[in-house]
């Protein structure tokens, strides 16, 4: 072999011994099997050979080149292995070690819901689900919802392509109301429940969202009046946020539903945002006396049975007890800001409890 052949031989085989990690030896393959390695340039200088010779020189210097990629592939493998059980090495775990144990971070919305199901739990209420996806016949029709409400309109409702077997229109449900008419269909007097659960409109901005939660709440018993619903929502709402002497105001409203409808308002001071206080009033929630023609729909008799329910958003009720400013910030994810209105995962409230 050529003095310059042997020694372009020695050089890479030296190279790829001192190589310790892959850059290294990536760099070592590039200067001697590149485009302007040596080697290289010795291959495409071959046809100014003479033809005697050029088949002689060809055959070394490929037989060379074969030689050294072998060397390098082989050196490759063991520097892979190399780095491999390092990183095993590195990432090993030990398992005699005592586990750190990170507590998860219960989210504002879930302690809001399992606080109001131990306050109504203690009233003797229970927790009742339905679906998400629903017909208009128990979201609307059932309630004694008028075909031309403006609540079914395209716009304010997610209707789905789908129908029901029988011709209902399938939608996602505008509110938790529907809960209350299949507990209806399901069950017989006398029923306390409530029925906490997501709601979807087609609203959003930045003080309204698609998808919002909603407990709505029902009993049904003879002989009830409005003195039992304001009685029930009074304790609630000093419960829920803490105020003994809690002022709560009904005010006269309409919804389909229920007749005679109220909106119940809570004392607080305008200016400071201090709940109990001041001369002003807050929307908090609505309510009535279950109307008539519901309770019929659902195979109640309404000269047997009397009815009241109400509905409140958890967003706004969570909102106002801790001081949270922005309904977008519920859904945006930011482990920072959980950490900041979270709570422990291990200081749930249990139904029997109360709070």
């Amino acid at each position: 072999m050529d003095q310059d052949l042997e020694s372009i031989k020695q050089d890479t085989l030296s190279a790829l011994d001192q190589a310790q990690d892959l850059r290294a030896w990536d760099a070592v393959r590039v200067a001697t099997l590149g485009k302007s390695a040596p080697l290289t340039q010795k291959l495409k200088e071959l046809g100014k050979c003479p033809p005697e010779l050029r088949k002689e020189r060809g055959g070394i210097l490929n037989r060379l080149r074969d030689e050294l990629t072998q060397a390098i592939e082989t050196r490759k493998v063991v520097l892979e292995e190399r780095a491999l059980n390092e990183k095993l090495n590195a990432e090993a775990i030990d398992v005699t070690m005592p586990v750190s144990v990170t507590a998860g971070i219960l989210h504002p919305l879930r302690r809001t819901v399992e606080e109001i199901i131990a306050i109504f739990g203690a009233m003797g209420f229970k927790v009742a689900e339905g679906p998400n996806v629903d017909t208009d016949w128990f979201n609307f029709s059932a309630l004694n919802i008028d075909e031309n409400h403006p609540a079914r309109a395209d716009h304010d409702t997610f209707y789905l392509p789908t129908k029901t077997l029988d011709g209902q229109q399938n939608l996602l449900r505008t509110q938790t109301s529907t809960v209350q008419i299949r507990t209806l269909l399901d069950q017989e007097p006398p029923i306390r429940i409530i029925a906490p659960g997501r709601t979807y409109r087609a609203d959003h901005d930045a003080t309204h969202s698609p998808m919002f939660h909603q407990c709505e709440g029902m009993v049904v018993e003879k002989g009830l009046t409005l003195g039992h619903l304001k009685g029930c929502l009074v304790d609630f709402l000093r419960a829920f946020f803490g105020i003994p002497h809690l002022p709560v105001r009904f005010r006269s409203s309409y919804f389909p539903f229920t007749e005679p409808s109220m909106e119940i308002d809570i004392g607080w001071n305008r200016k400071t945002g201090e709940l109990g206080g001041g001369s002003d009033w807050l929307e908090i929630l609505g309510a009535g006396m279950m109307h008539s023609r519901v309770l019929a729909n659902c195979g109640v008799d309404p000269r047997e049975w009397q009815a009241f329910a109400f509905g409140m958003g958890i967003e706004r009720l969570t909102m106002l007890k801790y001081g949270i400013s922005d309904l977008r910030s519920f859904y945006e994810g930011d482990v920072r800001w959980l950490r900041h209105y979270g709570f422990s995962s291990f200081r749930s409230v249990a139904l029997h409890e109360g709070i």
